[in-house]
């Protein structure tokens, strides 16, 4: 038994404006291709199929022609909606296309979805939790939630039965974090620090599992040392993830009932790439033979005059210029924000002294700084005599 593991597919996304539909074409056709090489008998889609909730018509088509094109080779697909998708869109017709070799799991109704398959040592049974939010399983926060659908699975006899070569993988879509309470490694293209406001699951609630493919995350990534990884996206949809190779998993057991994962690369339409320097410098042709010009780029100019429309000069040779940022501009917003915290660490009777030589061009003599001092002693021993009152009334 082999199956491939990727999600957070976000079809009919746009970075910076530039839409990723034939990019994500393009990696499609090279997961099935994967898939046929390896002669995977699955599929698992883990969430975020789409990059929205209401899918434009064109990402719906291309996820309609990739799911086509891998049932017709044989190779069944399991998939679940992710925090970006809508459950009711996913799951269309899941009945019927079922029948075909395609497993949706698009929203949580009370039962854990289950598809089962069978080799020469045994059944491996998929087990599918998508994306829910708390208040729709009746918890507090996403651990509460998971720990208690989980338990429920169990108790209506989730691996009770099973056999001693019997595998059960876990489908899901949380922001899952290690033994420790350690957290995945994160990208600016997931949305904040807790990726949408998603409590955190602890991995040791999946403990029992056999493989748990995840989905969320946009790094692929081992959660620990567990059984349970983050394939991450097939494709670069961050300046943040320039170093990041994107790849698939392809999961196995050997004869000896080991589990094998193993990662297939995968290779994007355009690179994702960062350029730095002084305009005249990026346009010369030896720079920009040093790599593809068609790559998407985030241009980084460090000239200190005035340029005139550097981003349409710069899309005259890298036409794929995603992103245009001002060096100067942004050292000085930096030197802003140190200005602002050393006013922050300044004392009151200092700012008062700056304040005076500004008025009157000359700084304090000693008798008009003891006057500031003893000042600014009695203000902040009456404010704390007194934290509830507002001064000047």
């Amino acid at each position: 038994m082999k199956f491939l593991h990727t999600g957070d597919l976000h079809i009919g996304k746009t970075v910076h404006d530039f839409s990723m539909l034939e990019d994500q074409k393009y990696v499609l056709s090279q997961i099935r291709e994967i898939a046929v090489t390896e002669q995977a008998d699955v599929v698992v889609i883990a969430g975020d199929v789409y990059d929205r909730s209401i899918p434009s018509a064109d990402a719906v088509t291309l996820l309609d022609n990739f799911l086509t094109s891998l049932l017709a080779e044989g190779i069944s697909v399991i998939m679940i909606s992710g925090n970006h998708d809508s459950p009711e869109r996913v799951a269309f017709a899941d009945r019927i296309l079922e029948k075909q070799g395609l497993y949706i799991a698009g929203g949580y109704d009370g039962v854990l979805r289950q598809v089962e398959f069978t080799d020469g040592r045994g059944k491996i049974t998929f087990v599918c939790l998508p994306f829910i939010k708390p208040a729709a399983a009746g918890a507090k926060n996403s651990t509460e939630a998971v720990r208690g659908i989980l338990k429920e699975w169990r108790d209506r006899g989730g691996m009770t039965a099973a056999g001693k070569e019997d595998r059960y993988v876990l489908v899901t879509h949380f922001f899952v974090t290690g033994e420790g309470g350690e957290a995945p490694q994160l990208s600016d293209s997931e949305t904040t620090v807790n990726v949408g406001g998603i409590d955190n699951v602890p991995v040791s609630l999946f403990a029992d599992f056999d493989y748990v493919a995840l989905g969320h995350i946009h790094k692929a990534q081992q959660i620990g040392g567990s059984r349970a990884y983050y394939a991450g996206t097939p494709l670069q949809y961050s300046f943040s993830e320039v170093r990041q190779e994107k790849s698939v998993n392809l999961v196995s057991w050997d004869a000896q009932g080991k589990l094998l994962v193993e990662r297939r690369r995968l290779v994007p339409l355009h690179g994702m790439r960062i350029i730095k320097g002084e305009l005249e410098a990026l346009l010369r042709p030896e720079v920009v033979a040093q790599a593809d010009r068609e790559d998407y780029i985030q241009a980084v100019l460090t000239d200190e005059i005035a340029l005139i429309d550097p981003i349409g000069t710069l899309r005259g040779i890298y036409p794929n210029v995603m992103q245009l940022i001002l060096d100067k501009n942004r050292k000085a917003a930096s030197q802003m924000y140190e200005t602002s915290l050393a006013v922050q660490r300044r004392s009151m009777a200092e700012l008062f002294g700056e304040f005076y030589v500004m008025l009157k061009g000359e700084p304090l003599d000693e008798r008009r700084s003891e006057i500031v001092q003893q000042t600014v002693e009695q203000l902040e021993r009456e404010n704390r005599e007194k934290p509830g009152e507002v001064s000047g009334k």
